[in-house]
């Protein structure tokens, strides 16, 4: 299995659902990086559990402890242990599903693979996993905060509504407003009067998370294997549920021409920009200067309430009502994930540049 993402700046993951705890090891972290604790649990918070009415009701305080790595506060370039202790399993809900394969979820697929599987919550395919993400993820915020680079994410899609405000009109300081994470108030509203609706009714719906990455210097990927899209979508895909990016204008791009999709180069300032940014701040698989953004796209959660048909490990048909503590919709507490998946890819490429 793999467990650990990056090159020169890497994260590893352990850690189960309904085990005694999830947590990680960042290595290659730059010696001397400020360790804000308190923003890294406010990152956290973010990610956290109940905290909504359109999350799941389980409760954890998900407080992270650091084991190794910081002194007095500071990064001392040595590997960041740290562990989130599980405080609020209900593995018993889950003892229905122990020979059941649930629909499109990763029962049958584990078990063909590894000959067994933890079925409380998902074990290690749960989302629970991204707790430890946002640990790290944090951690490359606060390395990048040196370089003035920032990572905001939003939800700017939930089902069929979606946002309408253009990019560059986006008030980014309103996503925290509202439960949804939706930085346009109406919208917004719309999206969280839906996400009740569905778990209402025992159902699910999925959207979209959108990031906009600002600061980034020019000259940032690696081609031809390491573009930064080609990284940022590997990331991206790596969190549960995701099923789609792209970036720059993206698929909308199909229906643009060459002259209308082109970014003109002009002089600024005794430099080069562009008179466009429908690249999204990558050229060639390298960052032109520009913000970078990107979309990622999330599936419903598998895990719904209402009667599906399956099979069990028996080979037998079987009518399943799962039941527990699930969200509707990944994307509220999707978006600090995709925010800290996009910060470890972005460090570890600046890293390569050897441009930190």
């Amino acid at each position: 299995m793999s467990n650990t993402t990056g090159k020169l700046f890497t994260f590893t993951s352990f850690g189960e659902s309904h085990g005694r705890a999830i947590g990680g090891i960042v290595d290659g972290c730059p010696a001397g990086i400020s360790i804000d604790e308190e923003f890294v649990q406010n990152e956290l918070n973010r990610r956290r559990p109940g905290q909504s009415s359109i999350s799941t009701p389980r409760k954890e305080s998900d407080k992270v402890e650091f084991l190794s790595g910081i002194f007095e506060g500071y990064s001392t370039g040595t590997p960041i242990a740290f562990v989130i202790w599980n405080e609020n399993q209900h593995s018993a809900d889950y003892e229905h599903l122990k020979n059941v394969y649930r629909p499109s979820h990763a029962d049958f697929t584990y078990q063909q693979k590894y000959g067994i599987r933890d079925y409380r919550g998902g074990g290690r395919s749960s989302a629970r996993e991204t707790a430890g993400r946002v640990v790290a993820g944090a951690i490359a915020k606060l390395a990048l905060r040196q370089k003035n680079i920032t990572v905001a994410a939003y939800t700017s899609q939930v089902g069929h509504i979606k946002m309408s405000t253009p990019l560059d009109k986006i008030d980014l300081s309103l996503v925290e407003t509202n439960e949804v994470r939706c930085p346009e108030p109406e919208t917004a509203e719309k999206m969280i009067n839906y996400i009740r609706q569905l778990k209402a009714e025992g159902d699910s719906i999925g959207g979209t998370v959108s990031c906009v990455i600002k600061g980034m210097p020019v000259g940032v990927g690696e081609p031809l294997f390491d573009k930064i899209q080609s990284r940022l979508a590997g990331a991206m895909l790596s969190i549960n549920a995701a099923h789609g990016f792209d970036y720059g204008e993206g698929f909308k791009g199909v229906h643009l021409r060459g002259s209308e999709l082109n970014d003109s180069f002009i002089p600024l300032d005794g430099g080069v920009s562009t008179a466009t940014n429908h690249s999204g701040g990558i050229q060639g698989g390298i960052s032109n200067g520009q913000d970078i953004f990107f979309r990622v796209l999330f599936k419903p959660i598998a895990t719904i309430s209402r009667k599906q048909e399956t099979v069990d490990s028996d080979l037998q048909k079987v009518e399943l009502q799962a039941y527990g503590r699930h969200d509707p919709s990944v994307l509220p507490r999707a978006v600090p994930v995709v925010e800290a998946m996009a910060a470890i890819t972005l460090l570890d490429l600046l890293l390569i540049k050897a441009d930190f």
